[in-house]
């Protein structure tokens, strides 16, 4: 039987390698995000996997003044949303530019010949 300190310390390498994985898939969607609500969205995911990382950091070193720390970086975070949602809001949505579609090539028109034997 495991020890309890033994089973925080696995569920806390746990939890720092999927917050690590979860840093890494967000800031793909910040970079690659379409939209400008993609990267507003990414951002706000990014404060928390940050708070998240604070609060493992905190029971895993028993250093109760990070949860403060996290708990301040929640509120700022939460009205840098809010800020970059009026932002979207005042600029309006960009769409993503529509798929590139085959286009005809210019030149005169063919006309249609009537087919032989057959009038008109």
């Amino acid at each position: 039987m495991m020890e309890p300190s033994a089973i925080v310390a696995l569920a806390a390498n746990i939890a720092l390698a999927v917050l690590g994985l979860a840093l890494l898939l967000t800031a793909w969607r910040i970079i690659a995000g379409p939209t400008l609500s993609d990267r507003v969205v990414g951002l706000d995911m990014l404060t928390g996997i940050a708070i998240g990382f604070i609060a493992v950091v905190a029971v895993k070193t028993g250093f109760t003044l990070y949860i403060d720390i996290a708990i301040s970086l929640g509120l700022v975070g939460f009205l840098a949303t809010v800020a970059f949602a009026r932002f979207v809001l005042s600029r309006g949505e960009q769409q993503a530019p529509p798929a590139v579609k085959k286009s005809k090539p210019k030149g005169k028109p063919k006309r249609k010949t009537a087919k032989p034997g057959r009038a008109g």
